[in-house]
Formats: structure tokens, C-alpha cells, sequence
């Protein structure tokens, strides 16, 4: 697998795990429970990550096999890591934003529900991608409506800030629950 990928699939592993530690401290009877009426539960935001992963995944297949189409060749260039811009807006929780209408949890799904079709998103993820392994990714680029153009790596690094944030968001639903339950 190229350095790059290896480099950016790194970067999910860790994300995910920290999220995993941060689901665990929210006992499972309490994860369907809302720390407030306008806020997501554990299972919602576990939800919301799913639906954006699957997004993501969609806008940057389609992006490679444009891409491919017009001849993409092999890497070859230094992988640009995601701009310094785009890394403090992902890491911002002072200022909450809206996600748009089709990545809102339905809040349907239980904790083990939404964290299977988590995972089944980030297995699809990281197939696509391989699939792609040693073409010119940095080459490839998608607009993202906040974030702007980014590079598939960078798009990978998204997914990993994305869900580094929510991780957060957990963390503080867990701290809410312990305080009140």
C-alpha cells in the first residue's frame, strides 16, 4: 500500500479508537438518551458520523473515478495534509454548526445498530480508497460546501477530523449523563 494511504488509514484507526473509548463511557442503557432536547444522544451522533462517512465516500468514489476516466496516473508527489484552515474549523466546539437535512440521525437506530453501519461505512470507505492504491490521489479533488477543495487525502483526513470532533461531542454527552443520572 502506498506511504500515503498508509499514512491517512492511520489517522482513521486512531480516530475510531478514540471514539470506541468514548462510547464505552456511556453506559449502553443511557446511550439513546438526549443530554438535552437539542442535543444528539450517543447513538445519534454514532448515526450522524455513519450517514456523513457514506457521504463522503459517495462524493470522493465518484471524484477517483472522474479522475480515472481522464487518465489519472501513478503518485508521485508529497501528500499535502489538510490545510491548517479546515483542521481548526473541524476542531472547533465552541461554535456548533447544523449538519444539512440528509446527515441528521433519524434516531431510529440503538447504540449497536448505529455503531454496525458505522462500520460498515468505514469498511466501504477504506475498499474504495484501496481499490484506488497508488494512483495520483493528491491529485483528485472534491469541493466540500464549508471546507473547500480537497484532495482525496485530505478528504481522508476530513473523515478523521469529522469524527474526532464528535468524539468530543460524546465525551461531553458521557460528563452530562454521569452528573444528572
Amino acid at each position: 500500500m502506498h506511504a500515503h494511504l498508509v499514512e491517512v488509514f492511520a489517522r482513521l484507526d486512531r480516530a475510531r479508537e478514540d471514539l470506541r473509548a468514548a462510547v464505552d463511557l456511556v453506559p449502553r442503557e443511557l446511550r439513546s438518551r438526549r443530554p438535552a432536547a437539542d442535543r444528539w444522544s450517543v447513538a445519534e451522533v454514532i448515526e450522524h458520523l455513519s450517514l456523513a462517512e457514506r457521504r463522503f465516500c459517495d462524493r470522493l468514489r465518484t471524484a477517483i473515478s472522474e479522475a480515472q476516466a481522464s487518465g489519472l496516473g501513478e503518485e508521485s508527489e508529497p501528500r499535502s495534509p489538510l490545510p491548517e484552515r479546515v483542521a481548526v474549523l473541524l476542531a472547533d466546539r465552541v461554535n456548533r454548526r447544523m449538519a444539512p437535512d440528509f446527515i441528521q440521525p433519524k434516531g431510529e437506530m440503538d447504540d449497536a445498530q448505529a455503531w454496525a453501519a458505522l462500520e460498515q461505512a468505514r469498511n466501504d470507505f477504506r475498499a474504495m480508497l484501496a481499490a484506488a492504491d497508488g494512483l495520483a490521489l493528491g491529485k483528485v479533488t472534491s469541493d466540500h460546501p464549508v471546507m473547500g477543495t480537497l484532495n482525496a487525502y485530505q478528504w481522508v483526513e476530513l473523515v478523521a477530523g469529522h469524527e474526532a470532533r464528535h468524539t468530543e461531542q460524546v465525551r461531553e454527552v458521557a460528563s452530562h449523563l454521569a452528573r444528572t443520572s
